[in-house]
């Protein structure tokens, strides 16, 4: 039997003018792109054994001796929580659930789930940058560049082919190489300083027009709809930046009396006082509980 809370979201999702997505990593974890476990033994099993870390994000940060080994490892990284098709119909479940309404989507995940999922790019605003563009390390401009053929080309270079879901695939008896060719390192077109990925890390992350457009729009989005009947449904947001959903949403529903806040999370969620009453906290698998909502 389904969970009340879920039914209960499902109805004021149906009854909403709109719905305004907040998505953190909780989500993707849910669709199954984990940094630990089998999907890192998988593809990163060279790395772990030569340098001891056991999860993919510790990998990321390991100081590599070599340009050529740091973009293996960076190519992998990239391909598998990017390229590749989620391992579960998590983002397609969360689509069927609001693609008749008027939605938008803000996110601090970096995945391109949602594009992929078919949820609308002008309603999308990643704040944090794309695994799949990348920009100049200086920077010397405020532009980013796609980087799905160079990252295939660094891909095939160590070995892999590519399957029909864009998996990667290592060829039976052999091992892959964990270095690319010197001629394979990325680039800046504009200047020639090596590019890196554009993600928010520090005050050098490059907000293109992309990025500005998008940004433009979500502040439109939100202000035409701050006195209507909106939902705004958080998904496995942390506290690592907290301002730019979970306390906004916060904000914005105290501000609005016809809105719903609607946290999905694996943890039991604290919510201020102040909104309870237009609350709805439902803790556990956000995989399962966005089924229930198109089900």
């Amino acid at each position: 039997m389904m969970d009340k809370k879920v039914l209960l979201l499902k109805k004021m999702i149906d009854q909403a003018d709109a719905v305004i997505i907040g998505a953190g990593a909780g989500l993707s974890t849910a669709a199954g792109f984990v940094y630990a476990g089998e999907r890192f033994d998988k593809y990163f099993s060279d790395f772990s054994r030569k340098y001891g870390f056991s999860d993919m994000y510790s990998g990321g940060f390991y100081p590599y001796g070599t340009q050529e080994e740091f973009w293996a490892y960076w190519s992998r990284y990239i391909w598998v929580n990017r390229y590749m098709d989620a391992p579960k119909s998590t983002y397609s479940d969360l689509f069927q659930a609001v693609k008749d309404k008027d939605y938008f989507v803000l996110t601090t995940n970096v995945d391109h789930c949602f594009q992929k999922a078919g949820f609308d790019k002008k309603r999308l605003f990643y704040t944090q940058g794309d695994y799949g563009l990348f920009q100049c390390t200086k920077p010397c401009c405020r532009k980013t560049w796609g980087n799905e053929r160079m990252i295939r080309d660094m891909i095939l270079a160590q070995g892999y082919t590519i399957g029909e879901h864009n998996e990667l695939i290592l060829p039976e008896g052999t091992e892959a190489k964990m270095n690319i060719p010197s001629e394979l390192l990325p680039k800046c077109p504009n200047c020639g300083r090596p590019l890196t990925m554009n993600l928010r890390s520090d005050n050098k992350f490059v907000e293109d027009e992309g990025w500005q457009a998008a940004a433009v729009e979500c502040e439109i989005w939100l202000t035409q709809h701050q006195d209507r009947k909106v939902v705004f449904l958080e998904i496995g947001v942390g506290y690592n930046t907290p301002g730019i959903i979970k306390y906004s949403f916060w904000q914005q529903v105290y501000q609005n009396r016809n809105a719903t806040y609607a946290c999905l999370n694996m943890e039991e969620e604290r919510v201020p006082e102040e909104i309870r009453e237009q609350s709805i906290i439902i803790s556990g698998d956000s995989a399962e509980i966005i089924k229930g909502l198109v089900s």
